[in-house]
């Protein structure tokens, strides 16, 4: 199948950047958002991460200001799911919650046409779950880019005991021309990435709680004897607090094993609303962004 028109669900931190990768890529591509206001912040991120790239110059890996403009104008944002009836695959990447990601694709599916791919971001539901609730199971796949998207070059490819192998392949060749490298995996929970990662951030929490060492001392073990980038309590607060509570509910109630069970100092986190990051606190205190101070909770 050969992919031209791309459809994004969804135009937040996910959304936008899956929409700025596609059109950075030669696709004509449209964004649904349910209000404009939506579309009106996610697109001044997209043209604030471009603007970013046009500074950084092509020979540094940037794009050209040409290029920059080319990709505004592949782009086209719409609160109307009628405007996606035309798209070659459809990329969802709203709230991770099954109930309406369900929901979004039943109505989704009566619009776009029938040899369309349905492709879901999420980072831990059940593929398969969401392919029940459209007519194309052998046309649904899993496409699970990283934050930021126009920076982190992987994705992982998630094929469900019915999506058909033709599909399959496409769905890698559609993320090789995104720029991204593809990886393949099956419909398991957390994939390749958090089925391993997971559990090291929640047992990081436990040495923690355990009195093995501070915050501040268990990252930067990690960082410099482990070589991380970052150590686990700052990609905890990242990548949200909240959202590492709830994969943690599917992988446990898939495995029931303790190694995929929320420690308890994650849940109270949690119920604080102490998020990480985008909320100001979590393990760290971001009040000065640029010098976080991290907690005692023990």
């Amino acid at each position: 199948m050969n992919i031209k028109k791309v459809g994004v669900l969804g135009c937040g931190l996910m959304g936008s950047g899956i929409a700025q990768v596609a059109a950075t890529a030669g696709f004509e591509t449209v964004v649904l958002e349910q209000e404009q206001r939506f579309l009106d912040k996610g697109f001044a991120g997209i043209d604030k991460s471009l603007s970013r790239l046009v500074e950084r110059g092509v020979e540094k890996g940037g794009i050209t200001a040409e290029q920059k403009a080319a990709t505004l104008a592949r782009l086209k944002g719409t609160t109307s799911m009628k405007d996606l009836a035309d798209c070659d695959i459809v990329i969802e990447a709203i709230i991770e919650n099954a109930v309406e990601k369900r929901k979004t694709y039943a109505q989704l599916d009566m619009i776009v046409k029938k040899d369309a791919i349905f492709a879901t971001n999420t980072s831990s539901i059940c593929v398969a779950e969401l392919m029940t609730a459209t007519d194309r199971p052998e046309r649904f796949v899993g496409l699970h880019f990283f934050n930021p998207v126009p920076m982190m070059k992987l994705v992982e490819v998630v094929r469900t005991i019915a999506t058909a192998p033709d599909v399959f392949d496409t769905a890698v060749a559609f993320g090789e021309k995104l720029g991204k490298v593809p990886v393949r995996t099956v419909d398991k929970p957390g994939f390749i990435v958090n089925r391993l990662l997971v559990p090291y951030l929640l047992d990081a929490i436990r040495a923690y709680e355990e009195g093995v060492g501070s915050i501040a001392d268990i990252d930067e073990s990690m960082k410099l004897g482990c070589g991380y980038p970052m150590g686990p309590f700052t990609l905890l607060d990242f990548v949200g607090l909240d959202t590492t509570y709830y994969i943690t509910h599917v992988m446990y109630d898939e495995f029931k094993e303790r190694r995929f069970a929320a420690p308890p100092l994650l849940k109270r986190l949690v119920l604080a609303g102490w998020y990480g990051r985008k909320t100001g606190k979590g393990f760290y205190d971001y009040t000065d962004p640029k010098n976080p101070v991290p907690g005692k909770f023990v």
